[in-house]
């Protein structure tokens, strides 16, 4: 891993690290595979949060750094998930949430962000901790979403992508920054995909269920 830390490649005057570099196209291809709904999300994604552990830890990030831990716990799951939630015709079952589903994800960013910031700031484990805080817990609320098949993790993705952004460019990860913006294009028409697949889904059921 030293090897692929230490070397790279010089983009617009700015040295971008092959850790950084194959770590965040990694991520791109996760966000471009979930749109599919393909198995495939996921054993990218274990990729991905290898190497994007290893250029957090490195910029002092301990949040960033920490959630990649637990994204690999949970693409274990989300694969395990969606290997039971597939359908002959649709694929991945997606749907909406529902509105104790809703309210609950907001409960768990709100709360895990602030317990997270002060775990963070208390280890000194992060020069940002709040923002920090943020992104890790809304990037592990958004993947436990995902694997459950719910339209509303595109939506927490965007409030990620609103922080991380500027959070990278703070960081000097001016690339992993870029990608952060093409990231949030890619969500916006995932969140539209899903959307669509979900109400056409619950039209087809209600078809069904009338013709009985």
């Amino acid at each position: 891993m030293e090897i692929l830390l230490q070397h790279g490649l010089v983009l617009f005057g700015q040295r971008v690290s092959w850790a950084e570099l194959v770590g965040q196209l990694c991520a791109l291809a996760v966000v471009f595979l979930a749109d599919r709904r393909t198995l495939w999300t996921w054993p990218v994604q274990v990729g991905a949060t290898v190497l994007l552990f290893s250029v957090y830890a490195t910029a002092h990030l301990g949040g960033l750094a920490t959630r990649q831990v637990v994204i690999l716990l949970i693409s274990c799951y989300g694969w395990w998930a969606w290997t039971r939630r597939r359908d002959p015709v649709y694929g991945v079952v997606v749907r909406r949430a529902s509105w104790p589903e809703r309210w609950a994800l907001v409960g768990v960013m709100a709360l895990g962000t602030v317990v997270t910031a002060l775990v963070l700031d208390a280890l000194d484990a992060s020069w940002a901790p709040w923002p920090d805080a943020w992104i890790f817990v809304g990037t592990l609320v958004a993947f436990a979403a995902q694997g459950l098949g719910l339209v509303e993790f595109w939506l927490v993705w965007l409030a990620v992508d609103a922080v991380g952004v500027p959070l990278q460019l703070a960081s000097g990860l001016w690339f992993s920054a870029l990608v952060y913006v093409v990231f949030a294009v890619l969500v916006l028409h995932g969140w539209r995909s899903w959307t669509r697949e979900a109400v056409s889904r619950a039209a087809g059921q209600r078809l069904s269920q009338a013709g009985r």
